[in-house]
Parts: C-alpha cells; structure tokens; sequence
C-alpha cells in the first residue's frame, strides 16, 4: 500500500482500491489492443485499428452503445461502491452446508461468480502471492497502454505491427529513426 506521511487511512484504502481496479481496466485494454492485432497479423480476423474504432461503424448507433455501455458500467462501479461500503455484500455464493462462506474482503468478492476456480480460499500466504501479482501486472498494464496511446501518435500504428517491423529492421525501426514526428497547430 502506499506509505505516505500523514494520510487518512481511509483515503488510502481508498486509493489501494483505485489502484486495484484500474490496473484490472488495464489488464483488459491491453489484452484488447494486442490479441486482435495479433490475430489480424495471422489472418483470422479483419480488424482495425484501436485508436481509430470511434469512427467504424457499428451494429447499432453510437448513441444506443453509449447509453447500454453507461448502464453496464454503472451497474459494475455501483456494485463495486457497494462492496466498498458494505464489505462482502457483492458476493453471490450459494448456500451449501458444507461449504464455509469466505470472510468478505473489498476488491475481491469471490464467489461462484467471480473466484470460479476457487483461488481466493485456503491459505492466505498463496492467496496474497496472486493477489500481488495482480497488482504487479496491472502496473505494468497501466505503463504498456500509455505506451500503446504515445506509440500510435508517434507512429500511427499499433504495438504488433511496430514490433514486427523493428524485428525485421532493428536499425531503421526504433524511436530514433522514425522520421515523423508529431507537430502543434
């Protein structure tokens, strides 16, 4: 957690769940820029670009997409809040005899639903070993997407397609040798 002098505890749970879920938003944006890239590169799927999906059309108009994108949304941050106020309240587990619900814990609710292979029970030695990981790879996904964003300005392409063509030409396909370079209006 972050240490810093001074702080309200609780505002530092509340940053460790900001943390927390932004670097799962990320894991996601990175997992969606580079798997369809990847498999645009072999041939299974016609994509496009990432960066420029706002001005594809759609099966339905940007509007309708909006507006069930907010509700989607809303109802998952609204869950969310309300495991931050009311710790385990989120969880959907069925009521078996033999089984022992977990103690609720904010940020992972566990469950049938959202633990189906069952890796938060048990031990927590294992269970704070993944949990760091998580987070470890969330900052990293959080520092690939900013890459990804400063990338597709730079060059205009995507992470694969850049990768690719630094591997076939590493001294002509680097940051030193793109030769456009973005300029102010």
């Amino acid at each position: 957690m972050i240490a810093l002098s001074g702080s309200d505890p609780e505002l530092l749970k509340w940053f460790a769940q900001a943390e927390l879920i932004h670097s799962r938003w990320a894991m996601l944006a990175v997992a969606g820029i580079l798997i369809p890239e990847w498999l645009e590169s072999l041939g299974f799927i016609d994509n496009f670009s990432w960066y420029d999906a706002g001005e594809r059309e759609y099966f339905a108009d940007s509007t309708t997409l909006f507006v069930v994108q907010l509700v989607l949304m809303g109802w998952a941050e609204g869950r969310r809040w309300a495991d931050i106020i009311n710790p385990g309240c989120v969880d959907i587990e069925p009521n078996v005899p033999h089984k022992k619900k977990p103690k609720p814990d904010v940020g992972y609710p566990g469950g049938l639903w959202f633990d189906p292979f069952m890796w938060g029970r048990g031990s927590p030695e294992p269970v704070m070993v993944l949990r760091t990981k998580e987070i470890k790879n969330g900052r990293l996904a959080m520092l690939a997407f900013v890459g990804f964003c400063f990338q597709a300005v730079y060059t205009g392409q995507g992470p694969v397609e850049n990768l690719m063509s630094h591997l076939a030409d590493p001294g002509h396909n680097n940051i030193f040798a793109v030769s456009k370079l973005p300029t102010s209006r």
